[in-house]
């Protein structure tokens, strides 16, 4: 039997939720050594649910014990911190998204990831879709054929009081924006992930036209060139008025796929269509829009550090949905198009 990966929970809040039941689930394979958060009575309470486990309000607290892998799942600008001091220490990390606020910020985290020689990898869930994987094979064996364009529409709902009851939602210094970093990140992810493609240039606009009591975005729409020919339109808000189901098209020559949530459709020509559907075989935990697929990406994770494997979304992979992000964020600002080297 393999030995037991010791980890550390950094950040007891909402999407821990998530971690506790995998931790769970996969019990066999993780020893849940600590609990930390700056509020002592959520980590007290994550921690109570595995023997041994130690509540604690700093994370530098388990350094000196042992730890494998520290998973962070913080307000975002603290991703960075967390994840180079815990590198430092030659700590395996596994972050939330995104990655980090800045684009220099991940530079730095996947630059100290190869000087220490740790694994450093960010969630990004959503791909692990049995669907999403389906898609991406599909359009890999050129079953498209040439990728014309693509389109990502997310409406969903938050409330002012979701803002008023956090600290660091919707803050550009803490959150690094609205609807775009937070919300839309995982179906721009998926989107650039299937595509294949390094970008070439983006243009689009970003507004606050609900949520006055923020100044982040709660809308956004951009069209993003990428090299091999493919325009992207993406639109999100976060003003509907409930979460309804993510929507993701890729077009080719040959036909056109898709993703309505989890859901996944294929439709080339000569071909009957069909549908992929996830079948949850994976762990479903909170809102349906985390999907069952965390699970699915840690123990991948912890797989690559057990076997010493390349992270399928390691720093590089995951500093690129914050790329496009960003160059939106660049491009409203600027009120131009944003091209890339």
């Amino acid at each position: 039997m393999l030995k037991k990966l010791r980890v550390a929970m950094v950040g007891c809040g909402r999407i821990a939720e998530m971690y506790r039941e995998v931790f769970k689930e996969i019990k066999d394979q993780v020893e849940v050594v600590y609990a930390i958060d700056t509020k002592i009575t959520r980590a007290e309470e994550f921690a109570s649910h595995f023997e041994g486990c130690k509540a604690a309000e700093d994370y530098r607290e388990c350094f000196d014990k042992n730890i494998d892998v520290i998973h962070i799942a913080t307000p975002h600008y603290l991703h960075p911190i967390i994840a180079i001091d815990a590198m430092k220490h030659k700590i395996n990390v596994l972050t939330e998204k995104p990655i980090a606020v800045s684009l220099e910020d991940a530079d730095k985290m996947i630059k100290v990831s190869k000087e220490e020689g740790v694994k450093l990898g960010v969630i990004f869930q959503t791909r692990y879709v049995k669907g999403c994987m389906e898609l991406k094979k599909l359009i890999e064996e050129g079953k498209l054929g040439k990728i014309l364009s693509a389109r990502s529409y997310l409406s969903w709902s938050r409330s002012d009081d979701y803002y008023a009851d956090s600290d660091w939602k919707g803050t550009w210094d803490k959150e690094g924006g609205g609807v775009l970093i937070d919300q839309a990140i995982h179906s721009i992810d998926r989107v650039q992930w299937l595509i294949g493609s390094d970008m070439e240039w983006i243009e689009g606009t970003v507004a606050n036209r609900f949520h006055k009591i923020v100044d982040v975005e709660d809308v956004a729409e951009a069209f993003v060139k990428f090299k091999n020919g493919c325009l992207y339109h993406l639109y999100a808000c976060n003003c509907y008025s409930y979460d309804a189901p993510i929507e993701i098209e890729i077009v080719g020559e040959k036909g056109k796929v898709g993703l309505k949530q989890d859901l996944a459709w294929v439709e080339i020509e000569g071909e009957k269509p069909y549908e992929i559907r996830e079948g949850y075989d994976g762990l479903s935990v909170g809102p349906n829009y985390w999907g069952c697929s965390h699970i699915t990406q840690i123990k991948d994770y912890y797989e690559s550090i057990i076997e010493d494997k390349p992270v399928f979304i390691d720093g590089k992979e995951g500093k690129k949905a914050l790329q496009l992000v960003k160059g939106i964020y660049e491009s409203s600002k600027a009120g131009k198009r944003i091209y890339l080297d």
